[in-house]
């Protein structure tokens, strides 16, 4: 008589019930949601930007910024909303003269509404802002995803070209490039900026295209066949963009602030110009007799740069995996 196994010794069916516990067993567990446990169903896998977006929803600092900066985008959009006088209407019969009914900021040295003027101001300092981060963005980030994925002579090349951009001083700089425009628009300020700005995002670009491409990921793709431009569209640029996201954000509040001092020192915006700088260079003579003159724009300008450095300060938090 052959011996039995232990499964036919407890199973009376022998092989044939064993199978068909086994079978029963895995009905179950395909029936159970979340696994054997029953622990609900299975999460799909959370991205980088999920996490981050996540973590900003919570984050009060955030939160804070934000409706600073949406506020600030949308006055700057439609300033008739708050403000409902012309900025360039002056009485000189009112200059210096403080709040009023209808005037709540009082008047400037050339009897202009304070109000009005600081209200029309934001539209040129976030026109200057995010202007300028976009423009220091792509031309940053391409020049240096390249250099950082091709290397070689183009990134000796590159990294001295930077280096050489770092040694010019920046407001030295700007008073040398804008004391010969006389242009009173917003662009020759932005191109400065740009043109003295693109080398920090260069820089962190590289770094994070060099660290992408030795990913697994990358070089299975390369040794699939993908071309030069898929990888760099497809694998590198999504896992390389977040540290340029950051140091952009930050910056834009940077170039806020650059604005009004290149406008003080009367080489950025001029007259006629609408401007927080211009209108703190002209209060600055006046701010023992009249002080509310310098008062308010300073202090819009010191709030909105806060706004979105707070900002990216948030999003460098959401976006640094080595801090959660």
């Amino acid at each position: 008589m052959p011996e039995q196994t232990p499964d036919e010794a407890i199973s009376p069916g022998g092989a044939g019930a064993a199978m068909d516990l086994a079978m029963a067993q895995g009905e179950t567990l395909e029936k159970t949601p979340g696994g054997p446990e029953g622990t609900g169903p299975a999460e799909k896998p959370r991205s980088l930007w999920s996490d981050a977006w996540r973590d900003l929803r919570r984050n009060p600092v955030f939160i804070i910024s934000s409706l600073i900066i949406l506020f600030l985008v949308i006055i700057s959009i439609w300033p008739s909303l708050i403000a409902d006088q012309d900025p360039l209407n002056c009485d000189l019969g009112k200059a210096q003269e403080g709040s009023q009914p209808g005037h709540p900021f009082g008047f400037d040295g050339q009897g202009c509404d304070v109000y009005t003027r600081t209200v029309y101001g934001a539209r040129t300092s976030v026109t200057v802002g995010v202007c300028a981060t976009v423009g220091v963005s792509i031309l940053g980030g391409i020049l240096g995803g390249l250099a950082g994925f091709f290397g070689g002579w183009w990134d000796s090349f590159l990294s001295r070209i930077t280096d050489i951009f770092f040694g010019i001083p920046v407001v030295l700089g700007g008073l040398v490039f804008l004391s010969v425009v006389t242009s009173s628009t917003v662009w020759p300020v932005i191109g400065f900026i740009v043109l003295l700005g693109w080398p920090q995002i260069a820089r962190i670009a590289r770094g994070s295209v060099i660290t992408a491409k030795q990913n697994d990921y990358v070089q299975a793709a390369r040794a699939l066949g993908a071309s030069n431009s898929r990888m760099m569209l497809r694998h590198i640029a999504p896992n390389a963009v977040a540290p340029v996201i950051v140091v952009a954000t930050i910056a834009l509040g940077t170039y806020i602030s650059l604005e009004a001092t290149l406008s003080f020192l009367g080489v950025g915006l001029k007259p006629p110009a609408v401007s927080w700088g211009i209108d703190i260079s002209a209060a600055s003579q006046y701010i023992r007799n009249a002080p509310h003159m310098l008062l308010w724009p300073a202090g819009a300008l010191a709030i909105t740069v806060l706004a979105f450095i707070m900002l990216g300060d948030a999003v460098r938090d959401a976006l640094d995996p080595k801090l959660r």
